[in-house]
């Protein structure tokens, strides 16, 4: 997996970052061709995260009576530390210097990413429809959109107006057609989890300069993991472990492959391309696959206000998009 600093692209990442623009030899106000491609490509990863991540949501509904939310947390971290270790150890412990240096930034983004988050998603699992918890993560493109403005970016008026249109689909989806919306607890662990989710996207922006993505990703996989350790072998000792079955393994290993190595991969380098601004309008479109999901594999069934709230977010998507 490979992020990328959304101030100082690497040098491999040179076929989609805009350094080109630095040594060109006209002064036209039209965007170079390889700012459209990378911007093109940040969009299509973006876009393959959210699928990605809509699965995670109907996986942590599915473990909701069989395994407890910290104990999914955790075991879907030891997947993915499984799985990216041959391809990142040699490179973490090239950097451990650097690592080293950056620990405060690094323990924070995986305290927010990968130890918070997912567990508040688990958490919510317990409580509320997978369809409830995609609609409610949608709102996390807002809290996105107001730290890029609290760093003096111009969102723009069409912008604002798309994110409004489909903030009101998600909140109209949420509370059944009434405002304000009536939230059980499912519903507010997971508004907490999108503000989790949300700040992490904003801090990766800060990734200190020369810190390989996928030695980032790593490190931030392994320190999630320890910071739940203790809380994991203290759930341990309350609840017991779980039995592994088809049932329990396979979603865990769903999260810990596809929502883990290569969801992560693909949000933190759209990130790098695009800004968390633009990438957060492109998962707005995250309770509409989640609905499709849940209604296909969960029997979770969304109705006539749904489809209609669901138009409005896809609606307010495409405004935002558009150029």
């Amino acid at each position: 997996m490979s992020l990328i600093a959304a101030r100082h692209p690497t040098a491999t990442d040179t076929d989609t970052a805009t350094t080109d623009t630095a040594t060109t030899d006209t002064a036209t106000t039209e965007r170079p061709a390889p700012a459209k491609r990378g911007a093109g490509l940040g969009v299509f990863l973006a876009l393959l995260a959210t699928v990605v991540w809509s699965g995670s949501f109907v996986a942590a509904r599915a473990l909701h009576d069989t395994v407890p939310p910290v104990q999914a947390a955790f075991w879907r971290w030891i997947v993915a530390i499984l799985v990216v270790t041959p391809f990142a150890a040699r490179a973490t412990w090239r950097q451990r210097h650097l690592i080293r240096r950056h620990l405060g930034f690094v323990v924070l983004a995986s305290l927010l990413g990968i130890t918070v988050y997912n567990t508040l998603v688990n958490q919510a699992g317990l409580t509320t429809s997978a369809g409830n918890m995609g609609m409610i993560m949608a709102t996390s493109p807002v809290i996105m959109a107001l730290y890029e403005r609290f760093g003096g970016a111009r969102l723009g008026a069409r912008r604002v107006t798309g994110m409004v249109i489909a903030c009101a689909g998600v909140l109209l989806l949420v509370g059944k057609g009434a405002l304000p919306a009536r939230l059980g607890a499912g519903d507010l662990w997971m508004f907490a989890a999108a503000l989790s989710f949300a700040s992490y996207s904003a801090l990766l922006k800060r990734r200190p300069d020369g810190l390989g993505g996928v030695v980032f990703l790593y490190t931030t996989f392994v320190a999630g993991a320890l910071m739940l350790l203790p809380v994991y072998v203290s759930d341990l000792a309350a609840h017991g472990g779980f039995e592994p079955t088809a049932g329990t393994v396979g979603p865990l290993v769903y999260v810990g492959v596809l929502s883990s190595a290569v969801a992560f991969f693909a949000w933190n380098k759209a990130i790098g391309l695009i800004g968390a601004a633009r990438a957060g309008i492109v998962y707005y479109l995250q309770p509409v696959c989640v609905a499709l999901l849940s209604y296909a594999l969960l029997g979770e069934r969304l109705g006539a206000l749904g489809v209609a709230c669901m138009a409005l977010i896809l609606g307010g998507v495409a405004l935002s998009s558009a150029r």
